[in-house]
């Protein structure tokens, strides 16, 4: 059965209102400039020795882009800001004819307001502090002057969060489990041929030093670690402490500074790539997800103890499943995020569906009370894919949406095949008004030239592969 979305205009209305108020700019400033905040900002800098500030936010493509101002002008940052090219939340990537994508190089600034609740020291260097910015149109400007920028992913996610609350009194946690790749001296694998290396120890134990540092600057950056294991060659997953969405996207960008930091340091190299070699498995990023009433997890089902789900929980899985082809373009970013779905008996879904506790499913419902979201890769911006999760949930708790019995059972209104290309789920994408809708106009805009930029460029490219099937073979 096919489902007609429909318009989410009460959640599109409440973004355009947000998004053309000019009075944003003046009030984070006015909120900036209390005389209690610049002096506990300037208390944190004095103690702590630091010298050199990161003035940071995140890219569309989830990387991290920064100015870095000298420690004592803190104060006029938190007034003025910093500012950067426009093209800079759009990964400053430039077309197939050489023209940046997101407006050009004669593109406006904006200027980013720092958080001041976001200071951070870096552990590897104390003299150096981080802090996350909020993007907003330069206030000067006629007509848009003091608004939000509407490609600023970060800010996208704290007021979709917000207006999900207001309207359903639900507050969306997640926790998140990246996976990625290490290689380099000292690394190599040891396992029988066959079998799988993970969770030995011994291939633990090779990573001991690497985990141990990273554990340690994670710590001090405020992650909470919980755990760890290691998966298949080379690949290392550590995990931290589940909360709010946007708590979780900042500590998982965060972790990935962390990781370039320590392979830096060991002489490693460390990639999030989602599909690094054949026969093994991807880098994914499951997102575990769970609705909260104040202190009550409506997720579960109290009063059963087996696996279960509320009726709440369901109604939000239907949505999940209902816009999980229209969301595969940002859980699954990358030209070679779909190599995970095409290598057999690599635990990578491939169709809408949910299951108890079955790492075969879309969602696996776990033990404890998560819904454990299984497409997202490792190069996913969370932000991104946490927003577009909120509207889905939200459309399934609107409409009472049906998922179907778990475990494939097929009989609700939801499921199918996932887009298996990054072309097919550019399409998927475009064609879901419901989720584009609950995005800003210009971020679905320039999302959409900057996939079909990078989908356009495979499609051109002369590989190995090419050469290894046709060169000495044809006719």
């Amino acid at each position: 059965m096919t489902l007609t979305p429909v318009r989410p205009d009460t959640a599109a209305t409440e973004m355009q209102a947000a998004l053309s108020d000019r009075d944003a700019f003046a009030r984070h400033q006015e909120r900036n400039l209390r005389p209690e905040t610049v002096r506990e900002l300037g208390r944190k800098i004095e103690e702590a020795g630091v010298e050199y500030v990161y003035y940071a936010l995140p890219t569309i493509g989830s990387r991290m882009v920064a100015k870095m101002v000298p420690a004592n002008h803190f104060r006029r940052n938190l007034e003025k800001g910093i500012c950067f090219h426009r093209t800079a939340l759009s990964d400053l990537q430039n077309d197939r004819h050489g023209n940046l994508i997101g407006g050009g190089i004669e593109a406006r600034e904006f200027w980013a307001l720092p958080e001041p609740e976001t200071f951070v020291v870096l552990p590897w260097d104390t003299k150096v502090a981080r802090i996350f910015c909020t993007a907003y149109e330069p206030p000067h400007l006629p007509e848009v002057g003091g608004r939000l920028m509407s490609i600023d992913t970060r800010s996208l996610l704290i007021r979709s969060h917000e207006a999900f609350t207001a309207r359903t009194g639900f507050e969306v946690r997640s926790g998140t489990e990246p996976e990625m790749t290490w290689e380099g001296p000292g690394l190599e694998v040891v396992k029988k041929p066959g079998t799988s290396p993970a969770y030995q120890v011994e291939n633990l134990e090779r990573m001991r030093p690497i985990y141990k540092q990273l554990i340690t600057y994670a710590k001090a950056m405020g992650l909470d670690m919980i755990e760890g294991d290691y998966e298949d060659d080379g690949q290392l997953e550590l995990n931290w402490m589940y909360d709010r969405v946007e708590n979780t996207a900042d500590r998982l960008v965060t972790y990935r500074q962390i990781c370039k930091q320590v392979a830096r340091e060991f002489g490693v190299t460390a990639s999030f790539m989602p599909k690094p070699y054949n026969g093994q498995m991807g880098n994914g990023c499951h997102h575990n997800l769970s609705l909260w009433d104040g202190d009550t997890n409506v997720t579960e089902d109290a009063g059963r103890v087996e696996l279960h789900v509320s009726e709440t929980a369901k109604h939000a899985i239907g949505g999940i499943l209902a816009h999980a082809p229209g969301s595969m373009a940002v859980m699954a970013s990358t030209v070679n995020s779909y190599k995970r779905f095409w290598d057999a008996g690599q635990f990578a879904p491939s169709l809408a569906n949910w299951g108890l506790d079955s790492r075969g499913c879309l969602i696996r419902i776990s033990s404890n009370g998560r819904m454990e979201y299984r497409v997202p890769d490792a190069a996913v911006n969370p932000y991104l894919s946490h927003t577009l999760l909120i509207a889905a949930m939200q459309d399934g708790l609107d409409r009472q949406l049906d998922p179907g019995r778990p475990d494939g059972g097929g009989d609700g209104p939801v499921g199918g095949q996932l887009p298996l290309t990054l072309g097919d789920a550019i399409d998927a994408f475009v064609s879901d008004t419901y989720l584009t809708s609950a995005l800003p106009e210009d971020l679905v805009a320039i999302y959409t030239q900057l996939k079909q930029e990078e989908w356009a460029r495979y499609c051109g490219a002369i590989t190995e592969w090419d050469r290894e099937m046709y060169w000495e073979t044809i006719p």
